[in-house]
């Protein structure tokens, strides 16, 4: 049993999109960062060094650098923001599952070091992990956070679970909106019901590479910042020029053109009320949006559409340039039939209350209207005897980092403290013992 409630616990959220990381008892985490490494294999690391010490000797320290095998990391968004040749953007989550573990490790310690400043080996840890965990990822974080970071003490609770507690719910349904999926999870009781999780890969990046697709279909070009230089011709007038850099990499240019249009997405796109259809939705009126080069475009039925795939995933074969989705997306179904489905696994007793407190989590349900539609889809399917309740902070801070504040609340709370998997138990018993410790 750990003892330590002198010192604040820290709390991870890595998700698929971003991490989050903070100190437990406040209400929102202090370091947001991407989730993704760039990363410069070996012999180009060497050249690059020269030229990026002169430009930026002053924030050499922002960037966490490790030299692996020969290739160099640069993690967080200061690192990230700035153009690097042969810069390769990769990401250490796959379906919601690590696959590179020294990335993560990487991010971790960016988050620790660079971000909170913090020293892990006086901190206990409380990292949120995905519901359909498997016992191997588990042990293997509980490893690296005891063998490299020597924390005092450690916790590993469910996603699902700590959105309910965020709202102060034991039972309810989450449908947890992230980065790379949607996953809906049944919790009773503090419980998450492992047979009920359901699961698809529409998530807030899947809609970002629809939009992209679908501008750029209609010959709209996203210039990422580092790709243009403006030149002020008359007083408020500029002139663009596009810069070649051959030597960037694909996958750099597609994370730079993500992040503009993903913030088209969040500015402009809302949920439509009814199912789209291309002849209802076409004379519409337009809404602007200037991008970084200066270029006004005006975006129409596309900002019904795009959200739409959520509930309805076949619009995404009418999307131009989205046709290597074409096999998978007959097997994927909306949202409202998610949560019918993920309801009907449940016992008998408990759907009713799962059906008056379903609650919206993640960065992407923060999109307009989406709780509306969602609620109005769910009365119409579901048995008449059900309330449906579709629960939503109205703050998007607070559905954005629900995880992360529901971790925050449980490491805080006075009552949790025995139940800390702490470093001697982790030396008597090994890694397997998070089996029994957090459930």
């Amino acid at each position: 049993m750990y003892g330590g409630d002198e010192v604040s616990a820290i709390v991870v959220d890595l998700g698929s999109h971003t991490c989050k990381a903070g100190y437990a008892g406040e209400d929102a985490p202090k370091a947001v960062f991407p989730s993704v490494v760039g990363a410069v294999d070996g012999v180009e690391a060497m050249d690059v060094d020269v030229d990026s010490a002169k430009t930026n000797s002053n924030s050499e320290d922002s960037k966490s650098e490790k030299e692996k095998g020969k290739r160099k990391l640069y993690v967080g968004s200061q690192a990230l923001n700035y153009r690097r040749d042969h810069m390769e953007i990769l990401s250490p989550i796959k379906d919601g599952i690590v696959s590179d573990w020294d990335l993560v490790d990487n991010i971790w310690d960016h988050a620790f070091r660079s971000c909170l400043m913090i020293d892990p080996k006086e901190h206990p840890m409380l990292l949120a992990e995905p519901p359909l965990n498997t016992q191997q990822q588990r042990e293997k974080a509980a490893e690296l956070m005891f063998e490299k970071y020597k924390v005092p003490a450690l916790f590993m609770a469910k996603n699902p679970v700590l959105t309910s507690f965020a709202t102060g719910r034991a039972t309810s349904l989450v449908v947890d909106c992230g980065g790379g999926s949607t996953t809906i999870s049944p919790v009773h009781e503090g419980y998450v019901l492992q047979k009920a999780v359901v699961s698809n890969p529409i998530g807030g990046e899947f809609l970002t590479d629809c939009l992209l697709k679908s501008l750029e279909s209609k010959g709209i070009k996203i210039r990422p910042r580092y790709s243009f230089k403006r030149k002020e011709v008359r007083p408020g007038e500029f002139q663009v020029e596009d810069v070649g850099l051959p030597d960037t990499t694909e996958s750099y240019k597609l994370f730079c053109q993500r992040m503009i249009v993903g913030d088209i997405k969040d500015c402009i796109c809302r949920v439509p009320d009814t199912p789209y259809d291309d002849k209802s939705y076409s004379n519409i009126p337009t809404t602007s949006y200037e991008l970084p080069d200066g270029q006004t475009i005006e975006i129409g039925a596309d900002k019904f559409k795009i959200p739409d795939v959520m509930f309805n995933p076949s619009i995404v074969q009418t999307i131009p340039g989205m046709e290597k989705y074409a096999d998978m997306i007959p097997s994927v179904r909306g949202l409202p039939h998610m949560v019918m489905e993920s309801i009907n696994k449940c016992d008998v007793d408990i759907r009713r209350e799962l059906y008056s407190s379903i609650l919206l989590a993640g960065g992407t349900s923060s999109m307009q209207q989406l709780k509306e539609r969602l609620e109005k889809d769910l009365i119409e399917e579901s048995p008449h005897s059900a309330r449906v309740k579709v629960l939503a902070s109205g703050n998007t801070t607070e559905r954005r980092f629900s995880v992360w504040i529901g971790g925050s609340i449980l490491a805080s709370l006075g009552s949790f403290q025995q139940m800390w998997f702490s470093k001697s138990e982790y030396e008597e018993h090994g890694a397997s013992y998070i089996q029994r410790k957090c459930p």
